[in-house]
């Protein structure tokens, strides 16, 4: 794990390095300008992002450190079309290769490093366009990317089609890690884990069994 992470390190650094020396046209194109990517957590099981960074497919790195709140309103599971929080400042420009970000889940009280690898499937699904709903003649791409942050830890992303289900991405590889295991996200905390629960998160887990569902 150790090895990944300063593997990740690296990458992250001659993407920086690169991005400061020079600009390039991106590899691999698509028809959209920007796309986005928004966070989603269960009814009432609150977390906070507090630092990612992204690689791109080009090698560019970018680092986030205003980044739009998770919200959501699940309850027991994921929903097929999951509410999300906002994308004012969660954009890019080039398709993902890896995101890495740190969050808070005030539910288990813990910090928590989650890494993304994306494949060329999660690629092929947000540059190839579907019928509009409203417009059927015109079409539409899958450009925002949903994140969804739940206890344990446990992290899933899917793709947003609008008017259909959000389309899980199986494929994605995902690692999380906390406690001593932690490295870009070590003291990368906006909580106070020694603050109790607020009511509204009592009143929803009283007679509920941790983790309260199945994420």
């Amino acid at each position: 794990m150790k090895s990944i992470a300063r593997l990740i390190s690296f990458l992250f650094l001659a993407g920086s390095v690169s991005a400061c020396a020079s600009e390039q046209p991106n590899s691999l194109k698509t028809p959209w300008d920007k796309w986005y990517f928004a966070f989603t957590t269960p009814k009432s099981l609150p977390a906070q992002v507090t630092l990612l960074k992204l690689l791109d497919v080009d090698g560019y790195a970018s680092t986030y450190r205003t980044i739009d709140q998770p919200q959501g309103i699940s309850v027991g599971k994921w929903s097929e079309r999951n509410s999300a929080g906002n994308t004012q400042f969660n954009k890019a420009e080039r398709l993902p290769q890896i995101m890495i970000f740190c969050w808070d889940s005030i539910i288990d009280k813990k910090i928590y490093q989650s890494t993304l690898f994306f494949t060329h499937d999660t690629w092929a699904k947000m540059i190839s366009p579907y019928p509009d709903v409203l417009e059927p003649e015109k079409a539409a791409y899958r450009q925002t990317m949903l994140i969804g942050l739940a206890p344990e830890g446990k992290v899933r992303v899917w793709l947003r089609q609008y008017g259909h289900s959000d389309i899980l991405l199986n494929d994605t590889k995902i690692t999380t890690v906390s406690g001593k295991d932690l490295d870009m996200c070590k003291g990368v905390t906006k909580s106070d884990f020694n603050y109790g629960y607020d009511e509204d998160i009592l009143m929803f887990i009283k007679n509920k069994k941790y983790p309260y569902g199945s994420w």
